[in-house]
This record gives C-alpha cells, sequence and structure tokens, in this order.
C-alpha cells in the first residue's frame, strides 16, 4: 500500500494543478497523478515538428481568471500574455474583409464598410454585454446555490444574485435572453450586416454540436467575451511558448507549494469502501491512500471508466449516461513556410500584417454556417465546414523556427458520430477539404504546408480523455450550466461518494482555460476538510 495523502488529484489539466496549488497553499499534502508525460491535459505546448512549440488543443486565452494568476503569482514563473490587436480577421468571396479589435475606433470604421447602422449600434451591443458581464462574471468564482436548497448559505447566495439582477433594470430580460436564447436572433435584434453577424457567430459555435439558430448558442457566445487579457476585458491573447506556458507555470507553482507530481501514472481505479473513496490504484498496481480524492476528468471516465458502478448509486450514474456530450470539433495544427496571402487583404514580407495577428474566420454567412451544421447533424463531416484559424508565430515568433510560421485550425463541423465510415479512415480527406476551402481565399497557403498534424474528435477523446471530442468536457447549454452542471443537485463539486470530489471543466462553470473550476472544488474540499 502507498503512502498516505491529504488529497490526490486525478489529471494534470490546468483545473487539476489550480485545486493542488490551493490546498497546497493552505497546508494540505497533496498528489497529483498525471497519466500522459507532460503535464497540461487539453492546455499544453508540444514540439510536434523541430522548432515548431504547438498548442496541441487549446490554442488562445482571455478566461483564466486574474485572482488565480495573482494568487499563485504566475508571472514569476514566466507565464505572459501576449494580446492580440486586431482580435479577428474575416475575409469575404466577393473580396472584401472585416477586422475587429480593442480599437473602437478601427472597428466601427470597418464595421461601416458593410453598415453605417452597425457601426453605430456596435458600442452600445458591447455595452449591454459588459453590463450582463457584471451580473454572470463574479459566479464564475462561487459555489452554484442549489434553488431548492433551504440553507442559509444557499438562500444569501440566491439572494445576492436576485438583487444583482434586479439592478439590471431594463438588461434584465436581455440578459435572460442571452442565457437561454439562440445567438442568431440575438445578432439579428441588434445588427443588419451579414458579414459583422456571420463573423460574431463564430464565437456562438465553435465547440459546440449546434447551429447559431439553436437555443443555449448566445451563452456560448457570451461565453467568450467575459474573459480579459492584461486587464482588459474582452480582448484574447496567445501565451508566450504556446498555451503550455499557463500549465508549466502552475505546476512549477505547485511544486514550490510543496505538491507532488508524477507523469507516467495513468489511474486505473478509484478505491471505495463503506462509501467512502479511500485512494487510487495505478495502471501498474501501486495503490495511494488519501483522505480526499478529486477528478478533474469528466464524470464519464470518473464514475464510469475509473469506478466500480457498484460503488455509485444507480439514479446517479444513469444520470451520468444522459450528460450531453456531443462534440463537432476537428483541430488541424500547420507548419507553414510562410504566411497566408489573403486576396481581399494582401500582404508582403515575413512579418505580415493585422489579418494575421487576430483569429481568422471562414465563414461567409450565417446561412453557410446552418448549411454546415446541417451534414453534422446527419453524421456526415461537412462539405463546406466553418474554419477558425489562428497563426500564433505571427504575434509570438517563439513558437517557429526563424521565418516559418504555426496556424491552428478549429474547424466546425465534424461530428463525433459517423453514419459511415471512420474518423481513422476520413480525417485526413476532410482536412484536405479544409485547406482547399482556405486556399480559396489564400491562394499560396497550400504550398507553403510543411507538415500537418489532424486530430478528430475521435483523436481528442483518446489523448485528451475527452468524452465524445468535447473540449468543454459537456455541452455549455442551459440544462448543463450553474447549478445543473454537472448534474442537477451535484453542482457543489462533491459527489455522491463520500471524499469524492470532481474539480475539472464538467463542473460550473464549464469549458475554456480558466481555472475556476479547481478554484471553486478546493474551496469546498477545505471547507469539509
Amino acid at each position: 500500500m502507498g503512502a498516505m495523502y491529504d488529497v490526490i488529484i486525478i489529471g494534470a489539466g490546468h483545473n487539476g494543478l489550480v485545486t493542488a496549488a490551493y490546498l497546497a497553499r493552505a497546508g494540505r499534502r497533496v498528489l497529483v497523478l498525471e497519466r500522459r508525460d507532460l503535464v497540461g491535459g487539453a492546455c499544453v505546448t508540444e514540439e510536434v515538428w523541430p522548432g515548431f512549440k504547438v498548442s496541441t488543443a487549446a490554442y488562445v486565452n482571455s478566461l483564466l481568471r486574474p485572482e488565480i494568476i495573482r494568487d499563485l503569482r504566475l508571472a514569476e514563473y514566466g507565464f505572459e500574455m501576449l494580446p492580440r490587436d486586431p482580435s479577428s480577421f474575416t475575409p469575404f468571396p466577393d473580396g472584401r474583409s472585416l477586422l475587429l479589435g480593442p480599437d473602437r475606433a478601427m472597428t466601427q470604421r470597418e464595421i461601416a464598410k458593410f453598415s453605417e447602422r452597425d457601426a453605430a449600434a456596435y458600442p452600445a451591443y458591447e455595452a449591454m454585454l459588459e453590463r450582463v458581464a457584471d451580473l454572470i462574471e463574479p459566479t464564475l468564482m462561487q459555489t452554484p446555490p442549489a434553488p431548492w436548497s433551504s440553507r442559509p448559505r444557499d438562500l444569501l447566495a440566491l439572494g445576492k444574485l436576485a438583487w444583482k439582477f434586479r439592478a439590471l433594470g431594463a438588461d434584465a430580460s436581455r440578459a435572460i435572453e442571452i442565457l437561454t436564447a439562440d445567438a442568431r436572433t440575438v445578432l439579428d435584434r441588434w445588427f443588419e450586416s451579414e458579414q459583422l453577424k456571420a463573423t460574431l457567430a463564430t464565437d456562438a459555435i465553435i465547440g459546440a454540436f449546434a447551429s447559431p439558430s439553436m437555443a443555449g448558442t448566445a451563452y456560448v457566445l457570451f461565453h467568450h467575451v467575459m474573459g480579459e487579457c492584461n486587464g482588459v476585458r474582452g480582448v484574447w491573447g496567445y501565451v508566450r511558448g504556446g498555451m503550455g506556458g499557463i500549465t508549466q507555470s502552475l505546476a512549477s507553482a505547485a511544486r514550490d507549494l510543496g505538491v507532488e507530481i508524477r507523469l507516467d501514472s495513468p489511474v486505473s481505479h478509484i478505491m471505495v469502501r463503506d462509501g467512502r473513496a479511500r485512494g487510487v490504484a495505478l495502471a501498474d498496481g501501486t495503490e495511494f491512500l488519501g483522505h480526499q480524492i478529486a477528478s478533474s476528468a469528466d464524470p464519464n471516465v470518473t464514475f464510469l471508466q475509473l469506478m466500480d458502478e457498484r460503488d455509485v448509486p444507480a439514479d446517479f450514474v444513469r444520470a451520468v449516461r444522459q450528460i450531453d456530450y456531443r462534440s463537432a470539433s476537428l483541430k488541424i495544427n500547420v507548419a507553414l513556410s510562410e504566411l497566408p496571402n489573403f486576396t481581399a487583404l494582401p500582404s508582403a514580407g515575413a512579418v505580415g500584417g493585422p489579418q494575421h495577428r487576430g483569429t481568422i474566420h471562414i465563414a461567409p454567412t450565417l446561412d453557410y454556417m446552418e448549411r454546415a451544421y446541417d451534414d453534422a447533424k446527419y453524421g456526415r463531416p461537412s462539405a463546406s465546414p466553418i474554419l477558425e484559424c489562428t497563426i500564433p508565430s505571427a504575434v509570438d515568433p517563439t513558437v517557429a523556427p526563424p521565418g516559418k510560421h504555426l496556424m491552428t485550425m478549429f474547424i466546425q463541423y465534424a461530428p463525433y458520430a459517423l453514419r459511415e465510415g471512420t474518423w481513422d479512415d476520413q480525417k485526413e480527406r476532410f482536412a484536405d477539404r479544409c485547406f482547399d476551402i482556405l486556399g480559396e481565399y489564400a491562394p499560396n497557403f497550400k504550398r507553403s504546408v510543411i507538415a500537418r498534424q489532424v486530430l478528430s474528435p475521435l483523436d481528442l477523446e483518446r489523448r485528451f480523455a475527452l468524452t465524445g471530442g468535447n473540449i468543454f468536457q459537456g455541452a455549455m447549454t442551459f440544462p448543463q450550466l450553474f447549478f445543473l452542471r454537472p448534474l442537477a443537485g451535484y453542482a457543489d463539486y462533491r459527489t455522491p461518494v463520500e471524499n469524492l470530489y470532481l474539480c475539472g471543466a464538467a463542473t460550473h462553470p464549464g469549458g475554456g482555460v480558466m481555472g475556476a473550476c479547481g478554484y471553486n472544488a478546493a474551496r469546498e474540499m477545505l471547507r469539509d476538510a
């Protein structure tokens, strides 16, 4: 039998590391067990090709909570954000393009190319989102109160939330719409330009198995504007050296606080006796005991793969089986000999221009996006997929060799469950189609490709233990948010098994490299301890 720890954490993703660091900061003896040979989970940097530092899965950041950056002194451990300005570039088939970014005057000039009315409305739209964010954002670092609870703590939290909601005044109805409606309705209400609406709508469907006209996508749209980069709200950036810069700094901070991190240590079983989690067993038979166990894996992995179902109440197991993990995302990482030269905004040289610094959206209209989803809902890869491309090397030259560039392509829609064939057979052909589409906007792109890595939804599941390839560890739809995440009655990071907790993105507030799930779980674990 192995050593005894106060806490054992399964998985060294960013949430698991945050949980570990805060518990160790409070004096707990913590062991983190990671099945791969590096920390980070889906927030990693890997040298896929010599000299190319690839953010294999997660690729941009804004949501990492400033409280965590401050409390754990991550800057002292090498963490650095590089803001993107402009934040996005959308080329269109007619040769025009749209740039959006933190420079409000530039953004309004760009929008005015398509609609003077939309240019005038855009600041009010952003202000509305910020007012709603003032209501929602504080809840990210709180344990969701149970609306059916009579505990004073829950009643007080519900009362505070109701008071803040009341203070929204006329924006209260818009807040409800953001939480429950579809993105297309919200965008149609504010804007008339198809180009602007399509550009904004991409944030509503990235990582989701949904079209912009489906209920709940407005929240996914809003979820992407809640973060900040170096203190500026709504700005997304690159992490210097790749996304692994986050988890490497977290791991260093955790180790300095006394956390023990073991790599190449896949957990095969959570040991339960008399209704209590007692420890874990590794694949090689090694066992460790702990007073508390926290899993940063999703409920499907935690309860259906790492546990004996007889150790978990039957009704809970049934509920876990019903969690929505549907996904339709595929990732392509690409090494380039030169930057793409867009017909809509030509450039020359290795430095590039504003069109290369932010996210490049290839989705010209909302109807284009709807048709792309139509394929997926019938189990087919989109014939005309939505491409979200980034070139981190245009802002951070450390991630590619001199004169070379690195691109990541996040693709919708690539349904996890295919009606015909398998992703192992089809992913390269689908990647070819994505390259053809980008080549229509940047004719030099295909000849500039040195190498590529294609990660299908099945690959994302295998590589990062993400059920269904879902990057959020479960759909970010209203039935799976706040006090319903991951399941009604279990939004407080606890589980039906005593001493066993969840601390990953499957819990409130959900996906994205935020760290709030791990922070909140640590607080509840300390409360119980």
